[in-house]
């Protein structure tokens, strides 16, 4: 975590954010934050914030794909990959300028 998030309960220009969200999607996304030894949700959505502004390189596409994968495994619908084969995908998304 970087050094915005010390101390950001205490700034006063700090904002609240109405999001909503699917169930499902919150239920993935507390699990994920406590798993990830994050203090509370709130950090941890500004450290995604955060990362998704700061690293915006990754695409929109990247991350439906992820997501569209991350669906097909639990459901047995989805191949296997290598990590080369990974890897060679996104060094190909990265030439195409995706």
């Amino acid at each position: 975590m970087s050094d915005a998030d010390a101390g950001a309960n205490d700034n006063p220009e700090m904002t609240t954010v109405t999001l909503k969200v699917p169930q499902a999607f919150l239920d993935d996304l507390d699990a994920t934050w406590r798993a990830e030894d994050f203090p509370s949700r709130s950090e941890f959505m500004r450290w995604a914030l955060r990362d998704a502004v700061k690293h915006p390189s990754f695409s929109r596409r990247g991350w439906k794909d992820i997501a569209t994968s991350e669906h097909q495994r639990r459901t047995g619908e989805g191949e296997t990959y290598s990590s080369d084969e990974i890897r060679a995908r996104l060094d190909e998304n990265a030439d195409d300028g995706e």
